[in-house]
C-alpha cells in the first residue's frame, strides 16, 4: 500500500469517529447514558429484590405466629379434656353421683355440669369436686334435683 492511500484512510477513520464522537453528543445533555440506563435498571432490580425479602420475612412471621396460634388452640383444648375427664372420675367415685348421668362440658377452664342429681347436697357436692380440679375457672352447675331420690 503507497502512503496517499494509507493517509486516505487515516484521515475517513478519523472523521468516522468525529461523526460518531458528534452523534453520541448530539443527545440531549438530560437524557441519560447507556451506563446510566443500566445502572438504574440494577438498582431497581436491587429494591425489587429486597422488597421481595421483606415479603418473605414478613411471610415467615405470620406462619409462625399462625403455628403458636394453632399449638396453643390444642393445648387449651387438652387442658379442657383434662379438666373434664378429671371431673368425670371424681363424680364416678361418688357413691349418689356415680349412677347418675352428669355431662361435664369445660371450655377454656370454664365448667360446666348438665344432668341430674339425687338431692341438693350432691348438687352442691358436684360443685365443689368439680372447682377442685387443677385449671377449673369457674363451675356452672345446672344440674338439677332428680324427683326419684
Amino acid at each position: 500500500m503507497t502512503q496517499a492511500p494509507r493517509n486516505t484512510l487515516f484521515t475517513m477513520l478519523g472523521a468516522v469517529a468525529a461523526a460518531a464522537s458528534l452523534v453520541a453528543c448530539d443527545r440531549p445533555a438530560d437524557e441519560p447514558t447507556a451506563g446510566q440506563k443500566l445502572d438504574g435498571a440494577v438498582a431497581q432490580m436491587e429494591r425489587k429484590a429486597d422488597e421481595v425479602k421483606a415479603d418473605a420475612r414478613a411471610a415467615g412471621r405470620e406462619a409462625a405466629q399462625g403455628a403458636d396460634t394453632a399449638v396453643d388452640a390444642i393445648a387449651d383444648k387438652t387442658k379442657d379434656a383434662t379438666i373434664t375427664t378429671t371431673i368425670n372420675a371424681e363424680l364416678a367415685k361418688d357413691s349418689r353421683l356415680s349412677a347418675l348421668r352428669v355431662d361435664v362440658d369445660t371450655v377454656n377452664g370454664n365448667v360446666t355440669l348438665r344432668g341430674t342429681a339425687p338431692d341438693t347436697a350432691s348438687r352442691d357436692r358436684a360443685t365443689v369436686m368439680a372447682q377442685r380440679v387443677q385449671g377449673v375457672k369457674a363451675v356452672d352447675n345446672q344440674l338439677s334435683i332428680s324427683s326419684k331420690g
